[in-house]
């Protein structure tokens, strides 16, 4: 079951930190075994208002899945993230020197969005 994301928006974007992109990507391991089928990201598209959930869902997976195991796992995620940001509008927030860090904490200092 996929958790419906509604986080600040910015210039019509989702916005959310790389740690909450990770915890939203533990929430569709329906099967908990630490990898993102194409039939969970669908799902996770579909239940957060996503059209063409299958399609874009194969398109991510295919886009992410650089080993060729037809799943995104931990090493790929970067590679999601650049797909979900490309083609889905979405902006994850990266920063190097923190894993996690709020989104208020982003405006009140004036960080940067994708």
């Amino acid at each position: 079951m996929a958790i419906k994301n509604r986080n600040v928006t910015v210039d019509g974007e989702r916005a959310m930190t790389m740690g909450q992109f990770r915890a939203w990507m533990k929430t569709i391991d329906g099967d908990k075994d630490g990898k993102i089928s194409k039939d969970e990201l669908s799902d996770a598209v579909r239940g957060n208002g996503g059209w063409f959930a299958g399609w874009k869902a194969r398109r991510g997976v295919g886009s992410a899945d650089s080993n060729g195991n037809g799943f995104v796992d931990e090493s790929e995620i970067g590679n999601l993230v650049e797909f979900a940001q490309k083609h889905l509008g979405w902006c994850v927030i990266r920063r190097k020197d923190e894993e996690f860090i709020s989104l208020q904490s982003v405006f009140k200092q004036g960080i940067s969005l994708c």
